[in-house]
C-alpha cells in the first residue's frame, strides 16, 4: 500500500469536494479547479477528508495511487491558499515590467522579450524591477510559467547573470586561467 497513497487529504472550511464519474471538482475561495483522475484509482468523500484507493495491485495503479493523492491535496491547498513562485533577475540593465496579463524583459537581447501569462496566473514586479512574484491556484501550471521565463535567460555558469529562482545557488565556473 503507498504510504502517501493512503493518507486521507483534509478538507478545509470553506472547500467544497464533488465526485462524479471520474472526475474531481474542487471549489474554493480562490477558484475552482477539476482532473479526471485514471482508471484504476477511486476517490470518495467522507466525513470531511478525500479519501484515494486503487483496484489492483498492477505497478502503474501503485504508482498512480500516490500521485493522484498528491495533485488532489495540491488542488485543495491552491484553492484555499493559493501557490506563489519567486523569480529574480540579476545582470546589468536586466529589468522586468508587468502590463495586464504580459510580462515585458529586458535581458540583454537587441529586442525586449514579451511572455503572454496564460489565465489563473498572475504576476507583479517589485519596485527595482528584479523580482517578479507569480502566484495562481495550480501548482503545475504555475511551475511551468516559472520554468518558461527562467529559460528565456537562464543563469551564465560564469557570470551568475539571467534568471533564477528565489533561493537557488549557483556555483560559478572559473573562467580562462590568462597569460602571468
Amino acid at each position: 500500500m503507498s504510504r502517501i497513497g493512503k493518507k486521507p487529504v483534509e478538507i478545509p472550511s470553506g472547500v467544497e469536494v464533488k465526485v462524479e464519474a471520474d472526475n474531481i471538482f474542487i471549489k474554493g475561495p480562490k477558484g475552482s479547479l477539476n482532473w479526471r483522475y485514471p482508471k484504476g484509482i477511486s476517490v470518495t468523500v467522507e466525513d470531511g477528508k478525500i479519501l484515494v484507493a486503487r483496484s489492483g495491485e498492477t505497478k502503474s495503479e501503485k504508482a498512480l495511487h500516490g500521485l493522484s493523492r498528491s495533485l488532489i491535496a495540491n488542488m485543495v491547498t491552491g484553492v484555499s491558499q493559493g501557490y506563489q513562485r519567486i523569480l529574480e533577475i540579476h545582470g546589468i540593465g536586466y529589468r522586468a515590467q508587468v502590463q495586464g496579463n504580459r510580462v515585458l524583459l529586458t535581458l540583454g537581447y537587441s529586442h525586449p522579450v514579451e511572455y503572454q501569462l496564460p489565465e489563473g496566473i498572475s504576476a507583479t514586479v517589485d519596485q527595482k524591477q528584479t523580482t517578479i512574484t507569480l502566484t495562481g491556484i495550480d501548482k503545475h501550471l504555475l511551475g511551468q510559467v516559472a520554468a518558461n521565463l527562467r529559460a528565456l535567460r537562464p543563469p551564465d555558469p560564469y557570470k551568475g547573470k539571467g534568471i533564477r529562482y528565489a533561493g537557488e545557488r549557483l556555483k560559478l565556473k572559473v573562467g580562462k586561467a590568462g597569460k602571468k
